[in-house]
């Protein structure tokens, strides 16, 4: 199996690239996020999940492991091939995608082609414990203050409250995981949404 290939960006299309790996051509199948990155004539890496079939043969091409791991997630969802897979990892980032699982956000995930209001219901479904609050939270925070110290009901309840208010659901859990990294591990429910109300109210 190729697990990950490294050489020159040959040509792009509008979902594939071309890559020159020593003289040898292979097409790798991206979302529209990863060709983005890829300009012919460069070096490039891509990291590779490979699906073997009866008829064909295809190699499926991420700038991240996160990406091809949000990849191969999404493909155990009925109704989720590759196409829509890439569709998905197109319209959201892999931080994007988990924020909106974990929110439960079926308005942001609709936002991919291919992807209808029971398709998305079904992924923020089959996919809320893979997808946990602060899964991919703090990769935007100091390293030093992880928001997987603070208990998870509290940042749910203050996200809800947000929502209420009549904030996306997204944008809630993002400003209260935000807010619970701030102020550490014994942070209040009530503490967590005035600092995320106070952060919101002044962006």
């Amino acid at each position: 199996m190729i697990g990950k290939l490294k050489g020159i960006v040959e040509e792009t299309g509008d979902d594939h690239a071309l890559l020159d790996v020593g003289g040898v051509g292979y097409i790798a199948y991206c979302s529209s996020r990863t060709l983005a990155m890829l300009e012919p004539g460069t070096a490039a890496q891509l990291f590779i999940e490979t699906h073997v079939r009866e008829d064909h043969i295809h190699l499926y091409g991420f700038a991240s492991p996160e990406e091809r791991s949000w990849f191969r997630i999404l493909t155990t969802v009925q109704g989720v091939g590759a196409k829509v897979g890439l569709a998905i990892l197109s319209a959201l980032s892999p931080l994007e995608l988990s924020q909106a699982i974990a929110a439960q956000d079926k308005t942001l995930l609709s936002r991919a082609n291919g992807v209808g209001p029971k398709l998305a219901a079904r992924l923020v479904t089959e996919l809320k414990d893979k997808a946990p609050a602060f899964s991919t939270s703090a990769m935007s925070l100091p390293p030093q203050r992880n928001v997987a110290v603070v208990g998870a009901d509290s940042v749910q309840e203050a996200a809800s409250a947000l929502a209420n208010l009549g904030y996306g659901r997204t944008e809630a859990l993002s400003a209260a995981a935000r807010a619970a990294a701030m102020l550490g591990e014994k942070a209040s429910t009530e503490s967590i949404l005035r600092h995320a109300l106070k952060e919101m109210a002044t962006a």
